[in-house]
């Protein structure tokens, strides 16, 4: 009788192959595992195996021998053709006696055990495998065979394939002068650390049908002759960073490819029309590269393909992420057996193609392009379509109802389009697989259901803001049982929040009905249905009412922007241990900030901007360790800043701007070196500023001090040149004095970007901001700082209402990109430079009551200001001023009346200047590096509003969730 796996020669009985694998996988399901436990070996291997001198085929793959060592005998099975030992939790180093099975022909030691892999300390007794054919080794450990395994590899005459993945391979891929395994088919050894070029003999060797160099660090080009390997069917090199012609790569002879994976390269040009020779090709990735032009027409000038059409085998297709334009070819929609299609992120215009034709197709991705047109109707008939996106184009016209018949349909995303029309049951009437549905953005799409309505699907993942949903609260909502994220933001609904709506889910983790028209008392339930942290925003409503505890499961509470009145709750620290993200601003909210804050001490931070609070801040803050971010501006705070803020040693942005706060800058602040805003601004702050704030606070981006009582020499500013970070200052409205140092111009400062959408383009407008300087309404005295004249990126330039003499150097056209210029009201003499005349982008002059001096050089630039800019200067002459030069026409003067108008409220004019210029600028682009001091208080209101609320969420903006990729 014969044991399972045993196979005896015919007549003699002799025992010449064992196969005890186990050919079920180790599994979590119960009925698998039962079934792989059932059929498992373990324990010592007992060198019985030698008596079988016969013995040509061992098989003991996919058991756990628990981590033994690899027997030493099997090197004396003499006969032996076949061993397979992969995956049979075999580890240590694999014995040097194999080098002994001259016979041996397949070689399988391929591992997934990472906790004690198999490892190889040398390769020089594999050379001795004179018939070995077949090489696998993945995940086997090479670290410590150096760099000359190709060398070793190419000693083995017959060898036919060699499979080396993730060997922890280093060093270059050797460049062999002769080769050896002439008759090389596969060679695989991606996912290792190869830093080589590209290894050109691979285009000699015309056997070979599979090459997978994937994840590896190659670089250079890729040699043009690969395309000439006539037998060639597999071609990885994902994320080798390669270059080279796409052109010429894909112009060559590969009549057998199947799979092409060029991904993550730097492979440019076009695609060529010969592709369509590629009669087998399955499998095309190409994303990630710099492909530009347009798809070629294949139907024009290709039909070499046995059957009817281009590229007939292709079932999937990836070009995303490059810089593909034109229109999308009507080929596309011949390709029969595809069944993905992904040209997500480039520049395809026009509308999109009937794709009715494909029968198979399961995901298709045209995001991100600039397609335009409606919809298809034929959408409809793609009956397998399991995933569909086409967000970010501006597609419009309505959803055509054909959609409702997609009854394959998983995922939705139509978003960020510009889709009107009104959404019916119908759209929706077989989706009842739909699991993903993303339409945000299109405020035109009207949601038109029956109060009574029953959708047929189950979501997990709804974003319908923007859209218009209201103006009752969807009754739908409450069959959706699977919820885990829920947007319906500015979606034009009102009312109240039903009781029901808290039941809707136990796996929702993020519910955002912000910038709608609620109303009432808000009610958060103690505890959600669901384990999970939640994130709720509830903000830009019309809630009133006291302030409600938030869940003990929430991790982010947005109640801001409502009107919502009484005091914190005195326990608000004790009822949610867990809370990180507290928003409460613009609500109407009095008393005090209670002490049980400082139990929340996961807070990351906190937002209690613009309200009516009072009295001190409670010191218990300081126990929220992991806080980033705190804002207090704008209430009727008073008292000291606490010492203890010292222990926040993560903060990076504290404002505690207008309120009634007073005493001195607290020492312990020198510990705050994460910070990089501080805005104390519109206090009753005094005191000095300490000079050690110029190196304390090295992060420091943003320092607003303005509206105090500061007073002093600022000190500060003598240590400016250690803030290489500082973009904006405002010191503005104090008791400085002292003169401004030399310092000011080595700030090696980097560019200030804020991105705005949606609500917030009203005030992408100041941007220009970033690069100001003002110190004006202080004491200072000395000379004009020359020293400004050297930062070329200056924009605004306010040093008014101070002491400062001297004159204003020639040089200052260097501040080509200068628009505005306020000397007003200072002691500063001689001539105005003529060199002004060419700065040709400012739009706002003020050099009145000053001593200067001679003729106005009333020429370019400087023709565009009226006399109100030189008034105060009595020693000054020429046009626009009524004063004459001597020697000027009696006729200059012609038209001088409406230019000595004054302007009556300084401010309005200003503000109007400021809106067109900085207008026409946004439009040119953000220009250079610098930082702001800023004094014009409309300037300052509109700009440092939108500051606080971007820097605000900034670091909470990261960790929204993002749409997974394919």
């Amino acid at each position: 009788m014969v044991s399972r796996g045993i196979s005896c020669e015919n007549n003699t009985n002799v025992v010449i192959s064992i196969n005890l694998r186990n050919p079920y996988p180790q599994s979590p399901f119960e009925e698998i595992y039962e079934k792989w436990r059932l059929m498992n070996l373990s324990g010592e291997i007992q060198p019985y195996l030698l008596e079988l001198k016969s013995l040509i085929y061992l098989d003991l793959s996919g058991n756990t021998f628990e981590g033994i060592l690899i027997p030493e005998f099997f090197g004396s099975l003499k006969n032996l053709q076949y061993l397979n030992l992969s995956n049979g939790g075999f580890s240590g180093v694999v014995p040097p006696t194999l080098g002994n099975l001259s016979n041996l022909q397949i070689l399988d030691l391929s591992s997934n055990e990472f906790n004690q892999p198999l490892f190889m300390k040398d390769l020089e007794w594999m050379t001795s495998l004179v018939s070995l054919k077949k090489l696998k080794m993945d995940g086997v450990d090479f670290s410590m065979v150096g760099s000359q395994w190709m060398e070793a590899l190419n000693r083995l005459p017959f060898l036919m394939e060699f499979h080396l993945q993730y060997c922890r391979l280093s060093g270059p891929i050797s460049s062999l002068s002769s080769i050896n395994f002439t008759s090389l088919s596969i060679l695989n050894v991606g996912g290792n650390y190869l830093k080589s070029k590209f290894p050109i003999w691979l285009r000699n060797i015309s056997s070979i049908t599979f090459i997978d160099l994937s994840y590896n660090d190659l670089y250079g080009q890729i040699s043009p002759g690969l395309g000439e390997l006539l037998n060639l069917q597999h071609l990885d090199l994902y994320w080798t960073d390669l270059t080279g012609s796409c052109s010429q790569l894909l112009s060559g002879s590969w009549k057998k490819i199947e799979f092409l994976d060029l991904t993550y390269n730097n492979f440019l040009g076009t695609i060529p029309a010969s592709m369509g020779n590629f009669c087998n090709l399955k499998y095309l990735d190409v994303h990630s590269n710099g492909l530009t032009g347009s798809l070629p027409e294949f139907l024009k000038e290709i039909k070499n393909c046995s059957s009817e059409g281009v590229l007939p085998e292709l079932r999937e297709l990836y070009l995303y992420e490059n810089q593909l334009m034109g229109r999308l070819p009507e080929w596309l929609s011949q390709l029969e057996k595809l069944t993905i299609l992904d040209l997500e992120d480039n520049k395809f215009q026009g509308p999109i193609p009937a794709f009715g034709t494909f029968r198979n197709l399961e995901r298709m991705s045209l995001a991100q392009n600039e397609l335009n047109g409606s919809l298809p109707v034929s959408f409809g008939q793609l009956s397998e379509l399991v995933e569909l996106d086409v967000s970010w184009n501006r597609l419009t016209g309505s959803l055509p109802v054909s959609f409702g018949q997609l009854s394959e349909l998983v995922e939705l995303d139509v978003s960020w389009n510009r889709l009107t029309g009104i959404l019916s049951e119908q759209h929706f009437s077989k989706l009842s697989k739909l699991y993903d549905l993303r339409m945000e953005g299109n405020s035109g799409l009207v949601l038109n259901v029956s109060s009574t309505w029953i959708p047929p699907f189950q979501l997990r993942y709804l974003n319908m803001a923007s859209c218009n949903l209201g103006p009752s609260f969807p009754t739908w909502l409450k069959f959706q049982k699977n919820l885990f994220y829920l947007d319906m933001s500015d979606a034009s609904i009102s009312g109240s929040i039903p009781n029901w709506f808290w039941n809707i889910s136990s796996g929702l983790e993020n519910l955002n009905l912000s910038s709608n028209q609620l109303q009432g008392p808000l009610w958060l339930p103690k505890q959600l249905n669901t384990t999970s942290l939640v994130s709720i925003d509830f903000s830009s409503n019309l809630f009133k009412g006291p302030v409600p505890l938030p869940n003990s499961n929430c991790h982010l509470l947005d109640l801001s922007n409502n009107t919502l009145s009484g005091s914190i709750p005195p326990n608000i620290g004790k009822s949610n241990l867990d809370l990180e993200f507290l928003y409460l601003s613009d609500n109407q909210i009095t008393g005090n900030i209670p002490k049980s804050i400082g139990y929340m001490s996961n807070l990351e931070m906190i937002d209690l901007s613009r309200n009516c609070l009072t009295g001190s801040i409670p010191s218990s803050i300081s126990n929220c360790s992991y806080l980033s971010t705190l804002n207090l501006g704008q209430n009727n705070l008073s008292g000291a800043i606490p010492n203890s803020f010292a222990q926040l040693n993560r903060l990076q942005v504290l404002h505690l701007n207008k309120n009634l706060l007073s005493g001195e800058l607290p020492l312990s602040f020198q510990n705050l070196s994460s910070l990089e805003i501080l805005d104390l601004s519109y206090n009753k702050l005094s005191g000095d500023i300490p000079s050690w704030s110029g190196t304390a606070f090295s992060s420091l981006i943003i320092l607003k001090l303005r509206t105090n009582a500061f007073s002093g020499a600022g000190g500060l500013l003598y240590g400016l040149s250690n803030l290489t970070s500082l973009q904006i200052l405002d010191l503005a409205e104090n008791n400085l004095s002292g003169s401004i140092p030399s310092t000011l111009d080595y700030f090696d400062l980097d560019k200030l970007i804020v991105k705005a959408k949606g609500q917030d383009l009203e005030y992408a407008k100041f941007l220009y901001l970033v690069v100001s300087i003002d110190l004006s309404s202080n004491n200072f005295i000395g000379e004009f700082p020359k020293e400004i004249t050297k930062l070329h990126g200056l924009i605004f330039l306010n040093l008014s209402r101070n002491h400062i003499n001297g004159s204003i150097p020639q040089d200052i056209s260097m501040l080509h990109e200068l628009q505005s210029l306020d000397l007003s009201c200072n002691n500063i003499y001689g001539i105005i430079p003529s060199s002004m005349s060419s700065l040709t982008f400012l739009s706002y002059l003020d050099l009145s009551n000053n001593n200067f001096s001679g003729k106005i050089p009333f020429t370019g630039q400087m023709t565009t200001f009226n006399a109100s800019a030189f008034g105060g200067n009595p020693q000054l002459c020429g046009r626009p001023l009524v004063a004459h030069c001597q020697g000027d026409d009696l006729d200059q003067g012609k038209g001088q009346g409406q230019s000595n108008i004054e302007d009556e409220n300084d401010d309005g004019f200003i503000d109007q200047w400021f809106y067109l210029s900085i207008g026409l600028g946004f439009a040119v682009g953000i220009l250079g590096p610098l930082f702001v001091l800023i004094i014009k208080k409309p300037w300052c209101v509109a700009y440092f509003n939108f500051v606080d609320k971007i820097v605000d969420k900034s670091l909470y903006v990261a960790k929204k969730m993002k749409k997974h990729s394919w």
